[in-house]
């Protein structure tokens, strides 16, 4: 996000009308003292993945007071839980302006994305070796719905199973570095997988791609489901580079 002159701006946490193209989260209020700071994080988290932040070019502030009184909390953990989303790289203090909701430049999806891709084809290379085989079995049924043409007419759906699909892959590698180190730069992934499924003919490449994967984790085929995995991810990165006109 830059300092561009008077940019349109999207409030979390406001009751501004039409002009301020206000955002309602659902928010609930916070009722366990000793987590105050941790519960308002994950709320605050929670809220900027489910938006989609590369919908427009419109800034997105994060109006404290106003989450401060929707949690029924004062506005220190509130605080206290925006300086770690900073630290993280979902938001940033702009001096005498507020918190704004980061949107990731081209060149830095790109980046996350050239990292996933290591870590996710290193998670498949242990699913081959460790993972049993109930749970590779699980990752087909999750496409089941989406045979006999129902793709496109079920894409929001099906992007959210694109999303719980690569998840899975982190999570059945099993191991616990990885799984930590994927964590939160798959919120980042998260949020640009939303925006490009649609896009071209991506979410049609998606699912081939897929199945190829599956067949390769089913069949123990270790370097081909790494190479796959790898691929796939690294599609979605040309794809950026390409099409992502609205990341600059």
């Amino acid at each position: 996000m830059s300092d561009r002159s008077s940019p349109p701006t999207e409030t979390i946490g406001s009751d501004s009308g039409p002009e301020g193209a206000s955002v309602s989260p659902r928010l609930e209020p916070i009722g366990s003292p000793e987590s105050f700071k941790s519960r308002a994080y994950a709320a605050l988290k929670d809220a900027i993945v489910s938006m989609d932040v590369y919908r427009s070019r419109a800034d997105i502030r994060l109006d404290e007071r106003r989450l401060a009184s929707d949690f029924g909390i004062s506005r220190t953990p509130v605080r206290e839980a925006m300086a770690q989303l900073e630290r993280e790289g979902f938001v940033r203090a702009v001096p005498r302006r507020g918190i704004y909701v980061v949107r990731k430049t081209k060149r830095e999806v790109i980046e996350m994305i050239t990292a996933w891709a290591a870590l996710e084809s290193m998670a498949a290379r242990l699913i081959t070796q460790n993972a049993e085989v109930k749970d590779v079995a699980a990752l087909r049924r999750m496409f089941t719905k989406f045979e006999n043409g129902e793709l496109h007419a079920r894409l929001d759906e099906y992007s959210e199973v694109n999303i719980e699909f690569h998840q899975s892959i982190i999570r059945m590698s099993g191991n616990a570095v990885l799984i930590s180190l994927a964590e939160n730069l798959f919120t980042h992934m998260r949020m640009i997988r939303r925006k490009t499924i649609g896009e071209q003919d991506r979410a049609d490449r998606s699912i081939r791609d897929h199945m190829s994967i599956i067949e390769a984790l089913e069949a123990r085929d270790t370097k081909r489901a790494e190479d796959l995995v790898r691929d796939h991810a690294l599609g979605l990165a040309e794809h950026v580079a390409k099409y992502a006109d609205y990341l600059d």
